[in-house]
């Protein structure tokens, strides 16, 4: 489902994968690959827009970019998110690089409809499926982030906004927000 941590988690997974300490189950955050993966501007993680850079030209130019090194980390990650809008062609052309990747490219792929992926990409793939968050998490992070923002946020408001976001974080965010 949307708004349920899929991209924050791939982000995660790249500072694990690319931490001077790593591969490791808790990235440092403290060194320079750490930083660069959290603030967007690490070389070696390539966040792509499934829906707009979902032609052949666009999957050529990713089979072009794998064959080059990782600038400073173990691992060059390509994370495409909303993968599923990338066209037949696109996957095809993607399913080369796939079945023999350089062991320096990791692909993580995010999606909310991976019904849309065509089975010979998805049989090349650990999946990972995310499910909506339960609401008493949702409160709870509501009134954390409503009070460290110095927000007078009742029990109640808190409740409701959490209900109306029907399991999505990124929602929930944006209710409050508004």
């Amino acid at each position: 489902p949307r708004g349920t941590g899929k991209m924050t988690t791939a982000r995660i997974l790249a500072r694990s994968l690319n931490c001077v300490k790593g591969p490791t189950v808790e990235p440092c955050d403290r060194c320079d690959n750490c930083k660069e993966i959290r603030d967007s501007i690490s070389l070696d993680v390539i966040e792509i827009d499934g829906a707009s850079n979902n032609s052949v030209d666009d999957i050529r130019n990713l089979r072009e970019s794998v064959k080059f090194a990782s600038a400073s980390g173990k691992y060059k990650v390509y994370i495409i998110d909303e993968v599923h809008m990338l066209s037949e062609s696109a996957f095809n052309a993607l399913l080369k690089t796939l079945e023999e990747p350089p062991s320096h490219v990791i692909f993580i792929f995010a999606t909310t409809e991976p019904n849309e992926i065509p089975p010979t990409v998805l049989s090349r793939c650990q999946r990972f499926n995310f499910k909506r968050i339960h609401l008493p998490i949702i409160v709870e992070r509501v009134k954390e982030i409503a009070k460290a923002e110095k927000l007078d946020l009742s029990e109640e408001a808190a409740y409701l906004l959490a209900q109306r976001a029907e399991g999505s974080l990124r929602d929930v965010l944006s209710l409050l927000d508004q």
